[in-house]
């Protein structure tokens, strides 16, 4: 599922700064209330929308042991999956 745009988040923080209830601008916006109140909560404490970037951990293969499976996966095109895995 992808992020909301930093200007849908605006506007939705923008409809409840205005004074509307947080499940009418999560109905007209077509989010859920859950996601209005986190924005909202963004806004408060750090002022902004702008997305986090996604985290992602550390490589489980380092580049120099790549090779080998490359090479293994290479060399019978034709294996299924579960022949790799064995």
């Amino acid at each position: 599922m992808r992020a909301y745009s930093t200007d849908l988040r605006e506007r939705i923080v923008r409809v409840v700064a205005e004074g509307r209830p947080m499940r009418e601008a999560a109905r007209r916006f077509g989010v859920s209330v859950s996601a209005v109140k986190r924005y909202v909560v963004r806004q408060r404490e750090t002022g902004a929308q702008e997305r986090t970037p996604l985290g992602g951990g550390p490589r489980k293969i380092r580049r120099e042991r790549e090779a080998l499976p490359r090479a293994r996966l290479e060399a019978e095109l034709e294996a299924t999956v579960l022949a790799h895995c064995a």
